[in-house]
């Protein structure tokens, strides 16, 4: 099962991401090609797949963290009920 992206914003300066996860969804592999700012709408635990294997990171909502360009990965919904979070890519 797909997570649902829906682009909020997309100019030549950012890419504002809505993200809606259902139990168990995910993204699929990507590459992220911008550094970028993810900013949770609830808490909850997403399970992240990279090269070296998988582990679990709890995401409190409002807590925002920020990754460079190169991240590759697939996340994962690894909580019972919805999830969503805001994703901002800096070009």
């Amino acid at each position: 099962m797909n997570a649902i992206p829906t682009i909020q914003i997309d100019n030549d300066r950012i890419t504002v991401t809505k993200w809606w996860f259902s139990p168990g969804a995910e993204t699929g592999h990507h590459v992220h090609a911008h550094d970028y700012v993810v900013v949770p709408l609830i808490d909850g635990t997403l399970r992240l797949q990279d090269s070296t294997g998988s582990r679990e990171a709890k995401l409190i909502a409002g807590a925002s963290y920020t990754r460079p360009a190169g991240v590759a990965h697939n996340v994962i919904n690894a909580n019972a009920f919805e999830f969503a979070f805001v994703e901002i890519e800096l070009k």
